[in-house]
């Protein structure tokens, strides 16, 4: 505990359920959904993350001389770096030739679900400064006594990654593609601000779609039933076999957050041609903003610009209809950029306790950063809106 914190506890929770929604929650807030109790709890009492899948809970909470809770943060003991969406496997690979031990690490996220947001959580009635420092310093303090190689903390707000450098925390730069909303009336008028090629790029996709006699429908909350989730997890299990090879959320996942807080904030678009399932998309509702999390496919008909209509296009249509300021769409997809959604900064920070390890890799995020910087802004100049 730093100097002037001594009259503070930090407790490490091996569950969030040890800690009270509601106190939790206070916490994070309500606008954004990943970072909820209800969330986190329903990844851990799913089996999806937990010590059998390596992420092994070891959450902080910080507490007052009165018990109150004025901080926290979800963290975890890793023995992989699956599920990240921050690569480092080059950074565990040189350790390990070298002689290091990489794992197990510490890592402060969200569970294979690469969504922006605060990552150290404070009551907003509280000094978030002076309790964010306390818990930068706690995840070192708790990398040390575990003999863990590093703490990572992956896709925090900007504040948070600055005060992470200040605290000592390497600072890496990266990327996503998320779309704003510039108070558009409709689909059409976002449409008018593209240039004419992407336009008809566009609408050529859609009309495809719309040919196909495919049926799409947007289901929210209590629209989404158990057949739904059975048949979506399904999907995505045949995706992640076809593309990935690991699927990290289990069927019992969707289970616990229909039953939670959250179920309204689910919003899962569905695909289906004469009554058979063909695809659907699974977004979670946040204050200001949808997120796109995952896309199933299986069914036996392939239907072109499918993918691009349900988890871009819908969600569009979605968020304006709604007032929604973004969408975020995920990680990666430079083909992103031509649907409307412009490349953004995201950020991680890295503690590793060797300078044998962290002194290369210093030396590489600066350079790094340098490259993402100027690529996004190549990505922007190119974008699809009408210049001027």
């Amino acid at each position: 505990m730093p100097d002037g914190e001594k009259h503070l506890t930090v407790t490490i929770l091996s569950a969030v359920s040890e800690i009270e929604a509601a106190e939790w929650d206070a916490c994070a807030g309500t606008d954004n959904p990943f970072i909820r109790h209800a969330f986190v709890d329903a990844m851990e009492r799913s089996g999806s993350a937990c010590s059998r899948t390596g992420w092994l809970p070891r959450h902080l909470a910080v507490r007052d001389g009165e018990g109150r809770l004025l901080a926290a943060a979800p963290l975890y003991l890793k023995s992989h770096s699956f599920g990240e969406y921050v690569f480092d496997w080059s950074w565990a690979q040189a350790y390990e030739r070298a002689g290091g031990k990489y794992y197990p690490k510490l890592q402060c996220a969200v569970p294979f679900t690469p969504v922006t947001g605060p990552r150290l959580l404070v009551h907003p009635a509280e000094d978030g400064q002076r309790l964010r420092r306390v818990l930068a310093s706690s995840m070192i303090d708790l990398a040390r006594r575990l003999g863990a190689s590093s703490a990572h903390v992956t896709f925090p707000t900007e504040a948070e990654y600055d005060g992470l450098g200040e605290a000592g925390y390497l600072q890496r730069l990266g990327s996503q593609y998320h779309w704003r909303n510039q108070g558009y009336r409709g689909f059409d008028d976002f449409l008018g601000q593209l240039s004419s090629r992407k336009r008809k790029q566009i609408r050529k996709e859609r009309d495809a779609v719309a040919r196909s006699e495919v049926s799409l429908s947007t289901l929210v909350g209590g629209d989404v039933k158990a057949r739904h989730w059975d048949v979506f997890h399904a999907f995505y299990q045949a995706t992640v076999d076809r593309k990935w090879g690991r699927a990290y959320v289990n069927r019992a996942f969707f289970e616990e957050l229909s039953a939670s807080v959250l179920a309204d904030s689910v919003v899962l678009v569905w695909a289906e041609a004469d009554g058979e399932p063909l695809g659907a998309a699974f977004n979670m509702l946040g204050a200001d903003t949808l997120y796109g999390r995952t896309w199933g496919g299986g069914g036996g008909r392939q239907v072109d610009f499918l993918h691009f209509e349900a988890c871009y296009y819908r969600a569009l249509d979605f968020a304006i209809a709604h007032g929604l300021a973004r969408v975020e769409a995920g990680a990666q997809g430079e083909h992103k950029v031509s649907r409307g959604y412009l490349p953004v900064p995201t950020y991680s920070a890295h503690w590793i306790a060797d300078p044998g390890l962290a002194e290369p890799v210093a030396r590489y995020l600066a350079h790094e950063r340098a490259m993402v910087a100027e690529d996004m802004a190549e990505q922007a100049m190119e974008g699809p809106f009408r210049k001027g």
